[in-house]
C-alpha cells in the first residue's frame, strides 16, 4: 500500500509576523475604532496586506461601544459588601460582576469565577477597572463580541477592499495553569478551529482528536506585543494561512454536558 497516498497534506505554513498597532489616544464612547486604526496604522508608515489579521482587545472594542459603568453609581449588595469586606475587595465590582454572569461556578478564596452571557467562564465575568480611568469606571464585555468583529470586518472592508479577518480578545485565567493568557471572545472573517481529525500524520496515524484552536492561538500570540501597560491594544498578524468563513466563537466553547472542569 502506498502509504502517502492516504496522508493528507497540509500547505507548508511560512513565517509570521507580529506587527504592533499602538494608538496615541484614549477611545471614547462613539468613536469609530475602525477610522482610528487606519489613522495610527497611516502614522507608523503601515498598511493592511492581503491574509493580514486584525486581533483588537476587547478594552477599547467595549470603550467605544460605551460599555462603561460608573462605580459611584453601583449600590452593593450586602452579600458583595461582605464577600468583598472578608477578601478585601471592591464590593461594587463583584456585583457588577454578579449582574454579568449567568452563573456563579466557582467563589472561593476570595476568587470568583463565573460564566458570563455569553458563555465564557472567567473571573469577574469580564469587568476590569485597569486601564479605564484610574478607576472611577469598570469597563465591561462587548455585549455580543461576535457582532463586534462583524461590524469592524465590514468597515475595514469598505476602506481598504481587503476582507480582513478580526478577533476580538480578552485576558483569561485557565485551569491548573497560572498567568494569563488572550483567548479570542469575538471573530469574523474566518474559522476558529482547525479540523484535522480522519487525517492521517506523516506515519501514517489517523487523527482523532485534533481540534486545532486556531483562534485562541493567535490571539495569545498577540497578547505578546499587545501589552497592558504600552498602549498597544491592536496587532496585525501577517502571514498566517487561516480559512475564510463567517466565523462564531461560540465554536471554542465546551459544551456543559462534556466539560470535566466545573
Amino acid at each position: 500500500m502506498n502509504l502517502t497516498r492516504r496522508i493528507a497534506k497540509q500547505p507548508a505554513q511560512h513565517e509570521i509576523h507580529l506587527i504592533p498597532v499602538a494608538l496615541a489616544d484614549e477611545i471614547k464612547t462613539g468613536d469609530s475604532l475602525a477610522e482610528i486604526i487606519m489613522q495610527s496604522l497611516g502614522e507608523q508608515n503601515l498598511v493592511f496586506e492581503s491574509g493580514d489579521i486584525l486581533v483588537v482587545k476587547h478594552k477599547v472594542v467595549s470603550k467605544a461601544e460605551g460599555r462603561l459603568v460608573d462605580l459611584a453609581t453601583i449600590k452593593p449588595s450586602a452579600a458583595s459588601v461582605a464577600w468583598a469586606k472578608k477578601h478585601k475587595l471592591d464590593a461594587r465590582v463583584i456585583e457588577i460582576a454578579l449582574r454579568e454572569s449567568r452563573a456563579v461556578i466557582r467563589r472561593k478564596n476570595g476568587v470568583l469565577i463565573t460564566e458570563t452571557r455569553h458563555g465564557f467562564i472567567c473571573a469577574n465575568s469580564g469587568v476590569d477597572i485597569s486601564n479605564v480611568d484610574g478607576g472611577r469606571h469598570a469597563v465591561l464585555l462587548p455585549t455580543d463580541p461576535d457582532r463586534s468583529a462583524r461590524e469592524l470586518h465590514r468597515a475595514l472592508k469598505k476602506r481598504t477592499a481587503l476582507a480582513i479577518p478580526i478577533l476580538v480578545t480578552d485576558s483569561f485565567g485557565r485551569a491548573w495553569r497560572e498567568g494569563l493568557v488572550d483567548l479570542c471572545i469575538g471573530i469574523a472573517g474566518m474559522k476558529a478551529l482547525r479540523d484535522d481529525r480522519g487525517n492521517r500524520d506523516p506515519h501514517g496515524y489517523k487523527l482523532h482528536a485534533s481540534l486545532e484552536a486556531i483562534a485562541d492561538e493567535l490571539a495569545a500570540a498577540a497578547g505578546l506585543v499587545c501589552g497592558k501597560l504600552n498602549r498597544t491594544p491592536a496587532c496585525i498578524i501577517r502571514g498566517f494561512r487561516y480559512e475564510p468563513a463567517v466565523g462564531r466563537t461560540r465554536e471554542l466553547l465546551r459544551p456543559a454536558a462534556s466539560d470535566l472542569f466545573r
